[in-house]
């Protein structure tokens, strides 16, 4: 059924998915565990339970809120998309796991993405607020990025630092409802780290996958303008500044990390961004692109498993 008006009528198994799909749930919930993240470092220890439970809830609305943004603020261009067709191999891509673009498919009415997109914001603001009304502005501040950079997509390729602030708003407002006068130094590597992280593993690759659209489409990115040779230098350098700057963000971190730990994060960085990026830069196929993408949204995931054996089995 792919009429957006007889969504009512829809399993409510489906219908479900469809919301899910516009929020694109199964990236949101990885990208968790960047705020995650940022609070264990800074912390140290784990927060009360009442605010682990109340960040989680709100992380998870925060992030379902701002990817249905994206959408409802693109959903003119979307709707150019799906006239191309899906050139890419949407099976191997994360954000493609479930529909794309439903409400550019007809499967999904514009107001009733507008109302999920309200929604889960207000839930992101209350829980925003009781954490630390800091962190209220700090979600704000990225949803009017995140319009910004959406409607920066047929004007700069500069769109790519804008996509690199918004990601990193989850851990810095993460810090700041943990504890409301963190280290300005801590906050600047943390903020730096995931800068690099989300242009040379996320935003780059994720364009290059959409190469061909954004060409018919007359779109400015990194990839349409610069090509591969330069996008892959691009992403080395920045993917390799988010290698270096992760292991200074441990060192600043107030947990007490033995150089195995500092060894394990090594690893999961060279494993989920150098490795990938420089068969990248070997082949400058698009499948690898969409391979960096997929390895680097697990990035953050592998380096909070590494603090969580810490903080679980080995404090003392």
């Amino acid at each position: 059924m792919s009429n957006a008006t007889s969504i009512s009528q829809q399993p409510l198994f489906h219908r479900i998915r469809l919301f899910l799909a516009l929020s694109r749930t199964p990236h949101g919930i990885l990208d968790m565990a960047t705020p995650a993240l940022g609070a264990l470092l800074w912390m140290g220890v784990f927060p009360p339970w009442p605010v682990v439970v109340l960040g989680l809830l709100t992380a998870f609305a925060g992030y379902t809120a701002v990817y249905a943004l994206n959408d409802i603020i693109d959903y003119r261009v979307d709707k150019e998309r799906v006239q191309f067709g899906k050139p890419r191999a949407s099976e191997s891509y994360l954000d493609d796991v479930l529909v794309r673009h439903p409400m550019a498919h007809g499967l999904l009415s514009f107001r009733a993405g507008l109302l999920w997109t309200v929604a889960w914001s207000l839930v992101a603001l209350i829980g925003a607020y009781i954490l630390n009304p800091i962190c209220v502005l700090i979600f704000i501040g990225g949803c009017l990025l995140e319009i910004v950079y959406c409607l920066m997509l047929k004007v700069s390729y500069l769109r790519t630092v804008i996509s690199g602030g918004v990601k990193t708003t989850g851990a810095v407002a993460a810090v700041f409802a943990v504890d409301p006068d963190p280290s300005m130094i801590f906050l600047f590597f943390l903020f730096l780290w995931l800068f690099l992280w989300e242009i040379g593993g996320q935003n780059i690759p994720h364009d290059w996958a959409d190469i061909e659209e954004d060409v018919k489409l007359n779109t400015d990115t990194i990839p349409v303008r610069f090509g591969p040779v330069r996008s892959t230098a691009l992403i080395i350098v920045t993917l390799g500044g988010a290698f270096c700057l992760s292991l200074i963000s441990f060192f600043h971190s107030k947990i007490d990390y033995e150089s195995i730990f500092i060894l394990a994060a090594g690893v999961a960085g060279f494993f989920f961004l150098v490795m990938p990026a420089c068969q990248l830069y070997k082949t400058k196929q698009r499948e690898e692109a969409m391979a960096l993408f997929n390895k680097a949204s697990y990035y953050p995931l592998s380096l909070l498993g590494v603090v969580l054996v810490k903080l679980v089995f080995l404090s003392s």
